[in-house]
């Protein structure tokens, strides 16, 4: 029979030691066997240690050697007639070792071990199956594994997040899921990412079977953003928003927590379908809005700290977890704010009146002007109509200036009551900002805070007493041009009364630019044409004053020739008498004489 351990030790099959050493007594086929061959894991004995090599029987003709070194500190030193595993590397002669290894086999104890390693590892280890082991060393792209052979653990298979440094896992003992197993080169690849979410996926079924809405949990903070915290129950993941982490305002959740923190929260909602829970940390403590309208009834002054300025308004700490907004349109009585910034600003500290509480919405209503007196309160008291008041003119418009009686309180001046007389087209013409004034006030409006004033009614109307009387039509007056438009000519007849000289007026021929006849500042004569007091204006006439001049001219008699000299009489007489009716003679006479004159 055939020797099967022998056979076991050459890795040969029997048919193959049958057919090579047939019909060889069992001593010759044992001596065929104990030949070795390279890459052959064997027995030897330790015969003898050298400074740098074990010199090892292995069976053969010839002696093989070990490093020395491939013992390790933690391993006992060789021996003589120990037996130890090794691996037939080279059976060739050995050269630069010195003349006394020449000749001997090169084996290595260390390659032996591995061999064997590995060979026990995949008798009980298969793709699929979890293992255990310590991270020896960090390499590229991942760590390795002692699970009695070095295994692969690829950086992005350490965890579901992947850590800032790998190398904190060294010396770790790591349980992790066989991905892979190539044989042929010998090397494995595990995970212990998928092993973590495979036993997460069995928890957070049972997780997500157990919990309930109200229950308190404990979690550790696993991501923080802007938006809130994401916490690990224990298999599966909540997310505790920003707005449920506090009663109070908070800027950025970090300032509640922080990563890796063990936290207890509530459960305030599961979505089973979807795998979706919310947590909240402020719900562990009652809410400030239970009794609210008892602590700040409507009406109440309080006061509370300013936490932020929008442009619509400014929201007010009453306490923690409690604000109120002021709008901006209850911050003044008086004043035109354009932004709250203008009145307060943040961390002030400010005294206010409860105006409104909505407690569903969690909304309070605050006021500032509230805790001041209101101006128009008793207005109609402190300016009653008919009064005269002063003011600054504190800005003009087209229609009118605004007079500021006192701080928040303005007046209207519109501009048809700046003059009883004068055309005035913009109230600039009369006054000036920052100008300060007497007027009359004409109106008071309390609930629409108006106020109308006049300066016209400082004195009386002209109108009503001695404009009709003074000037009538047919009337000739004189007045200087103030202004000239398109359509006619405004002539000042005195100071603040101005009458119009339309352009069909100015003369008798058509006229088309009034510039061309007047000019600003001209005193011209002009007749009254009508003089209108429901409508307070004087029509005048420029070219009707030149009719009534031709007009007086023609009603005039011719005046009398004047009595002549004596002498003069008499001497026209002599000179009719010589020359008679048409005087020809004489001229003649005197022509002829000249002519001969001339002649000579």
């Amino acid at each position: 029979m055939v020797n099967r351990n022998l056979i076991r030790q050459v890795e040969v099959t029997p048919e193959e030691l049958e057919a090579a050493y047939g019909g060889m007594d069992p001593e010759a086929l044992a001596l065929a066997a104990s030949e070795i061959a390279v890459n052959q894991i064997v027995e030897g004995r330790v015969l003898r240690v050298e400074k740098d090599f074990v010199v090892v029987d292995v069976g053969s003709k010839s002696e093989g050697i070990v490093p020395l070194s491939e013992w390790t500190e933690n391993e006992e030193p060789p021996k003589p007639g120990q037996t130890v595993s090794v691996l037939v590397e080279e059976l060739e002669d050995m050269y630069g070792l010195g003349d006394e290894y020449r000749g001997m086999i090169t084996l290595s104890k260390r390659k032996a071990e591995k061999i064997r390693a590995w060979m026990r590892v995949m008798e009980t280890v298969k793709e699929g199956d979890v293992v255990t082991g310590i991270v020896t060393r960090k390499i590229k792209g991942g760590l390795l594994v002692d699970i009695g052979v070095n295994v692969f653990l690829p950086a992005s298979q350490v965890d579901i997040r992947r850590p800032a440094d790998i190398g904190e896992f060294i010396g770790r003992t790591v349980q992790c899921l066989v991905l892979k197993i190539d044989e042929s080169r010998r090397n494995i690849v595990v995970s212990r990412r998928a092993l973590i979410e495979q036993e997460r996926a069995e928890k957070k079924a049972q997780l997500l079977a157990e919990l309930e809405v109200g229950q308190r949990r404990k979690g550790i903070v696993k991501n923080i953003a802007d938006f809130g915290v994401f916490v690990d129950l224990g298999g599966i993941d909540g997310l505790l928003h920003i707005t449920d982490m506090s009663w109070g305002r908070i800027n950025h959740p970090s300032e509640m927590v922080s990563i890796d923190e063990e936290i207890e929260v509530v459960i305030l909602d599961v979505n089973r379908e979807k795998e979706k829970i919310a947590l909240g940390l402020k719900q562990k403590t009652p809410s400030p809005w239970e009794d609210i309208e008892l602590r700040y009834p409507v009406g109440s002054r309080v006061k509370g700290t300013v936490v932020n300025v929008m442009n619509y308004g400014a929201f007010v700490k009453l306490e923690e977890g409690v604000e109120g907004l002021v709008h901006i349109s209850e911050m003044s009585w008086t004043r035109r704010i354009n932004h709250p910034s203008e009145v307060v600003q943040v961390g002030d500290e400010v005294e206010v009146v409860v105006l409104g509480i909505d407690k569903e919405k969690q909304e309070i209503s605050l006021g500032i002007k509230q805790t001041m007196q209101n101006p128009w309160e008793n207005v109609e008291e402190r300016y009653p109509v008919g009064s005269v008041v002063k003011g600054i003119v504190r800005n003009i418009t087209n229609y009118g200036a605004f007079v500021e009686l006192e701080e928040g309180v303005d007046g209207l001046l519109h501009v048809s009551d700046l003059s009883w007389t004068r055309k005035i087209t913009h109230p600039s013409e009369v006054l000036q900002k920052g100008q300060e004034i007497e007027c009359r006030v004409l109106s008071v409006d309390k609930n629409r805070r108006r106020i109308a004033l006049g300066l016209k009614q400082l004195t009386e109307d002209p109108w009503e007493t001695y404009i009709p009387s003074k000037y009538q039509p047919g009337q000739i007056v004189k007045g200087t041009v103030t202004k000239i438009t398109n359509f006619g000519v405004f002539v000042g007849l005195e100071d603040g009364l101005e009458g119009l000289l339309h352009i069909s007026e100015l003369a008798d021929h058509k006229v088309d630019n009034p510039e061309e006849i007047v000019k600003v500042g001209d005193e011209i004569e002009v007749k009254i044409l009508r003089v209108d007091k429901e409508e307070r204006k004087i029509g005048l006439s420029r070219k009707r004053v030149e009719w009534a001049e031709e007009e007086q001219q023609a009603a005039e008699p011719e005046p009398a020739p004047e009595p002549k000299k004596e002498k003069e009489r008499e001497k026209e007489k002599e000179l009719k008498g010589g020359l008679g009716s048409s005087g020809g003679p004489l001229i003649q006479g005197l022509t002829t004489d000249h002519e001969t004159e001339n002649a000579g």
